[in-house]
């Protein structure tokens, strides 16, 4: 066989390998969804290495990566569920950071709902309606972990457990405010302003304060297994992916 075809034989044959040891899979909280995906499209246009995002509740994803899921890069909304992979060698440790804050807010149904006050003397059975109030799932997703924590403190959580309707991650909360199922709902600052650029009717009714919950951190650490990510993890602090962040409603730690 003539050497030209060889070696063009030879070329088309690690090209496909090349193309998929460049791209990479995310597992990421369900709040990053808006956020993470313009700043997967920005790096895919200009790296061409393509970046494929899971998105789901925190505990779910964890679950699936200590079953052995394929994933090279893991953005928790706690770091609870990353300590978890941390303990079983499942991340490496050295390119763990704390990338994203976030803010909890109480959404209403509807575009112009009015102000509530937090605190004990706060009517949630008027506020709601005939609906419920929506919220992650209080012991195990981060957000709705926040939110049992938000209510406790204000003195809320004992009128408010009866209401609560739980959901398998914060998304889908916000979904039932949006649609009318829930008259009320927590979810973080980010979902709030998503939910708002896509039309949804939703509107902020009081912010939570730092104080009354635990510090919302998004970690994020490459897979012990992940031999590409890093340079995306990476691009994740960069000043480009810092503006697409902070335009959706997160604050940058790192």
């Amino acid at each position: 066989m003539p050497l030209r075809p060889l070696i063009l034989s030879a070329l088309l044959a690690v090209a496909p390998i090349a193309a998929r040891a460049d791209s990479i899979t995310v597992f990421a909280a369900a709040s990053l969804k808006d956020a993470l995906d313009a700043i997967a499209a920005d790096w895919q246009a200009e790296t061409g290495n393509p970046v494929t995002i899971s998105y789901a509740g925190s505990p779910q994803l964890a679950k699936q990566i200590e079953q052995g899921a394929p994933a090279d890069l893991f953005l928790s909304a706690s770091p609870e569920w990353m300590d978890a992979l941390q303990e079983q060698s499942l991340i490496k440790p050295d390119s763990r950071i704390d990338l994203l804050g976030n803010t909890l807010v109480l959404i209403a149904h509807g575009a112009a709902a009015p102000a509530l006050t937090l605190g004990p003397d706060l009517d949630l059975a008027a506020a709601i309606g005939s609906g419920k109030l929506a919220l992650a799932q209080v012991d195990a997703v981060p957000a709705g972990v926040y939110s049992k924590q938000a209510l406790e403190h204000f003195g809320l959580w004992t009128k408010a457990e009866p209401l609560v309707a739980q959901t398998e991650n914060v998304r889908a909360a916000l979904a039932l405010v949006a649609t009318g199922e829930a008259g009320l709902g927590i979810v973080y600052g980010s979902d709030a302003i998503a939910a708002k650029a896509a039309g949804d009717a939703i509107s902020v009714v009081a912010t939570f304060p730092e104080g009354s919950h635990d510090p919302i951190r998004y970690p994020a650490a490459l897979l012990s297994d992940a031999p590409n990510a890093a340079a995306f993890l990476d691009h994740l602090t960069s000043d480009a992916a810092e503006r697409v962040f902070t335009a959706q409603g997160f604050s940058m730690l790192k």
